[in-house]
């Protein structure tokens, strides 16, 4: 195994008040910042403050992806923004289309949502809250899927105005 190596730099400090200490900091950042050092480490008295390159997360490999021809592509780790308005996810929970298994789902695909009507369930701390569209319309796409966890804010069902 072999042995890790460290450099570090020596900086000796005067005791010149809270303005000479900020320059001081901003020097080691750019003396930092330009050089091949990891790490500056200053200690004066009963203050020590060390400054840390920051180190850049290593890229995931690329895969190759196949696309069908008239296929839009997907970006990667980023589902796109819904085109249309949609009804979102006031919490952050479990999301059921339905009051109970095997019962007819809220809302469908092609059907009319109102205002105030509720289109699905959002069980958060052992509570189900009834999640309520605050969009009329015809549903374009029910986004969220039963039984799956949803965020705050994230689009539950499109919603195209009549």
């Amino acid at each position: 195994m072999g042995a890790v190596t460290e450099e570090r730099e020596a900086v000796a400090v005067s005791d010149q008040g809270d303005a000479s200490l900020l320059a001081l900091v901003d020097r080691l950042a750019a003396v930092l910042e330009r050089s091949d050092l990891s790490e500056i480490e200053v200690e004066a008295g009963r203050t020590a403050l060390v400054l840390r390159k920051a180190v850049a997360a290593a890229a995931p490999p690329a895969s190759p992806t196949t696309v069908e021809a008239g296929a839009e592509p997907v970006t990667a780790g980023r589902e796109a923004p819904p085109a249309r308005p949609s009804v979102k996810a006031p919490l952050t929970g479990i999301f059921y289309a339905s009051p109970s298994p095997g019962s007819p789902t809220y809302v469908r695909e092609g059907g009319e949502v109102a205002v105030g009507q509720i289109i699905g369930l959002i069980e958060a701390m052992k509570l189900f809250n009834e999640i309520k569209s605050d969009l009329s319309g015809r549903v374009v796409r029910l986004v969220a899927e039963s039984g799956q966890l949803v965020k705050a804010r994230q689009p539950l069902v499109e919603v195209e105005p009549l």
